[in-house]
């Protein structure tokens, strides 16, 4: 699968991809209508995105808080040598683990955890220790998010950085 480095995102991706995040229910018809664009025109730029691995997805994004997880914390895990690909493979075995990163700096993996409360956060936690390979953990609770998951803004810039001269 290709990267977004393969490709420059131009103005009319931007736009594109804008109007999936804003209205992202819509037909591909009534994008192309908005846009002022052929349908397969538009089409040919959502394969090509697709395929590039720009857009990597269309489902809802859904909130662990409503499905009675509110509680959320990164636990950073220590992991012995040798042991990383194992313990990364044994964390997707752990349903509260909504993300997991390889890291550098303090800590080898950087886990997002969703949790129903405190209590079941540390049960999560010492269900991670035990994990063949982990060393230790360490863990920050987020106390309310500042800046919520998005990308439009990252796509906007592209956009204007493809623009220029």
């Amino acid at each position: 699968m290709g990267t977004v480095t393969d490709m420059a995102v131009d103005e009319l991706d931007t736009r594109i991809l804008r109007l999936l995040i804003e209205q992202p229910r819509t037909s591909v018809r009534e994008y192309a209508r908005l846009l002022g664009i052929a349908r397969g025109t538009l089409q040919a730029r959502l394969d090509r995105l697709e395929r590039t691995g720009v857009i990597t997805g269309t489902g809802p994004f859904l909130s662990p808080a409503a499905l009675g997880h509110p509680v959320l914390a990164f636990v950073h895990i220590e992991v012995t040598q040798g042991y990383l690909d194992e313990v990364g493979d044994a964390l997707a075995a752990v349903p509260e683990i909504i993300e997991a990163f390889s890291i550098t700096g303090g800590g080898d993996l950087l886990t997002r955890v969703a949790a129903r409360d405190n209590a079941h956060l540390e049960d999560v936690i010492q269900q991670l220790i035990r994990l063949p390979g982990v060393v230790r953990t360490r863990t920050e609770v987020a106390l309310r998010e500042r800046v919520p998951h998005r990308v439009l803004p990252l796509v906007e810039a592209v956009g204007r950085a493809a623009r220029k001269p």
